[in-house]
Parts: structure tokens; sequence; C-alpha cells
């Protein structure tokens, strides 16, 4: 019977010899074929999703940056709003200041006149009513003059005379 266990002969060792050589060639063939640009595939995809990821990480940097700016943008103009409503209220204080001042001077102005008008109405009046005691006066002494009379008759007629200027001439 066989020496051997498995029933090993020269033939069955250089099949198997022969065969293992050609699986080593199938497999360096086949790795340059299939697996070589299986691995570049992979290797590119990996790349890929790399510099997709740079690419978000640096949109996400300007991202924050570009928040930053606005916030500060932001910032400042709650400080320029400040300074520009400060501005107008100190014109507008500047202003009313100045239009009352013209309303001052206007009033006083008004009043000056009207104190002059008043003056002068005064005056008016005091010329009317010595003009109007000397018509009086003139009344009375050719009243005197064309009769001569007796005390009695110049009572009566002083008083007649008064009582034709009236009472208002001598109170007012």
């Amino acid at each position: 019977m066989d020496k051997y266990i498995f029933g090993l002969d020269g033939q069955l060792l250089a099949n198997t010899g022969i065969t293992l050589i050609a699986m080593l060639f199938l497999f360096i063939l086949l790795s340059y074929l299939l697996f070589n640009p299986a691995r570049k595939l992979i290797e590119k995809r990996k790349e890929y999703i790399q510099g997709q990821l740079d690419d978000a990480a640096e949109a996400k940097k300007d991202a924050l940056e570009m928040k930053a700016s606005y916030d500060e943008k932001i910032a400042n103009a709650d400080a320029e709003t400040a300074e520009i409503l400060a501005t107008a209220r100190k014109k507008a204080l500047d202003k009313e200041k100045k239009i009352v001042d013209e309303a001052s001077e206007e009033a006083r102005r008004i009043k000056a006149r009207a104190e002059k008008e008043v003056a002068l109405e005064k005056d008016k009046v005091k010329d009317e009513m010595k003009q109007e005691m000397i018509d009086i006066a003139s009344a009375m002494a050719s009243r005197f003059v064309e009769t001569s009379m007796d005390e009695a008759k110049q009572a009566e007629l002083v008083d007649e005379t008064l009582k034709e200027m009236g009472d208002e001439t001598w109170q007012s």
C-alpha cells in the first residue's frame, strides 16, 4: 500500500506547486489590474472627502469671522445711532433756544411799541382835553363878555357849561 499518509506522490506535489505558482501569478496580476485601481479609487475618494471637509471647515471659519464682523458692525451701529440721536437732540435744543430768544425779542419789541402807542394815546387825550378846556373857557368867556351878569348869573352859567360838558370829561 502506500507509504504516504495522504497519498502524496510527486505528481500531486508538482500539481500543487504549479497551482500555487499560478495562484501567486493570478494574485499579482489581479492585484495589478484590480486591487491597485481600487486602491487608487479609494485614495481619490479619500482625498475628495478630505477636501470637502477642509472646504467646510474653511467656510465655517469664514462664517464665524463674518458673524463676528457683523456683530461688531451692529455694536458700532448702536453707538453711531446713539451719537446721531445725541447730535439731533443738541441741535433741537439749540433751535429751541434760538426760537425762544427770537420770541422774547419779538415780545419785547411789541411791548415797547405798545408802550409808545399808549404814551402817544395819553398825550393825544391830554391834548384833546386841553383843547376842549380851551374851547369851554372860550365859550364861557364869550358868554361872560356878551352879557354882563351878576354872580348868580355867572354861577348858573358855569353850572350850565359843566352840564353841557358832562361828568365823564372831568372824571376820566
